[in-house]
């Protein structure tokens, strides 16, 4: 004989969603303080026991300029649109790194919050946007030392070709779609590394490629051959590096419809992504 279970004490009851494609931004609203706490967790832990701690969001970019320059600037020569060096490589720098770090911290959603998704209850879909905000953080540091070099280069005369267009105001939104984009495509990956963890190997390894058919460590303007140009533009990312560059240093490749592919790209990663993570959220505890 069935156990029939007595409901009226309860207060609340948690199901699974049936629509694949939605938000309860209510319930999301009602965490908002569980979302901060984890922002701090992961700001905090991410340099913890570390002699220098925050001082490596700092280093860390200078270091890679470095290394960029005499590289690929000073033995492999390749231009920078005849802007200073170390502003061309630290902007690439800076856009890249957000971009990668917010897709390799989507991308692990499920696999690395195992623990605390099997404990409690919250809306699971607040893990991606806690990776874009932390990165935030840390993005904000490189392009204060963007502008730093920025001002440095003006007083000196040295800027060359670079200058702030007025694209500039852009840029915020162009961040934005970056973010989504890594969003969308982390949650795509995160849902199906629930039961193939190899694919977070290989996917790892694409990312690690990924930067280089994006102009980060060149300018688009450098390939000339036109079936080569066309690929690298497919790269939905492509259009957002550029597009960046072009505001904040007045050189780049510029156009609107290469944007508006890149947004449609970013619509379709989302789509797809949250359908996935819906899905997947439902018994993702049995395969983990």
């Amino acid at each position: 004989m069935e156990q029939q279970i007595d409901t009226k004490f309860w207060n609340t009851v948690i199901t699974p969603k049936d629509k694949l494609l939605t938000i309860d931004w209510k319930e999301v609203w009602r965490y908002r303080d569980m979302y901060w706490l984890f922002v701090m967790r992961s700001f905090r832990t991410a340099y913890k026991q570390t002699i220098l701690g925050p001082l490596w969001f700092l280093i860390t970019p200078v270091m890679s300029v470095i290394v960029y320059v005499a590289v690929f600037g000073g033995v492999a020569n390749i231009p920078t649109d005849g802007v200073p060096a170390v502003l061309f490589y630290l902007l690439g720098i800076s856009v890249w790194g957000y971009f990668s770090s917010c897709l390799s911290s989507t991308s692990n959603s499920f696999v690395s919050n195992a623990d605390i998704f099997g404990k409690v209850y919250f809306p699971r879909i607040i893990m991606p946007f806690v990776a874009v905000t932390v990165n935030v953080l840390s993005f904000a540091i490189q392009l204060a030392i963007f502008f730093a070099f920025y001002a440095y280069y003006a007083c000196t005369n040295g800027l060359g070709e670079a200058t702030i267009h007025w694209h500039i105001l852009l840029f915020p939104v162009l961040m934005l779609i970056l973010a989504m984009m890594a969003v969308g495509f982390g949650m795509m990956i995160s849902s199906v590394t629930t039961k193939y963890r190899d694919i977070q190997i290989v996917f790892g390894k694409i990312i690690s490629l990924w930067v280089y058919i994006t102009p980060v460590i060149y300018p688009l303007s450098m390939i000339t051959n036109p079936k080569l140009y066309l690929a690298m533009s497919l790269n939905p990312v492509t259009p957002i590096v550029e597009a960046i560059r072009y505001s904040l240093l007045g050189v780049g490749q510029f156009s609107w419809w290469w944007l508006l592919y890149s947004v449609l790209m970013t619509a379709i990663l989302l789509v797809i992504g949250l359908a996935l993570f819906n899905k997947v959220q439902k018994s993702f505890m049995d395969t983990v």
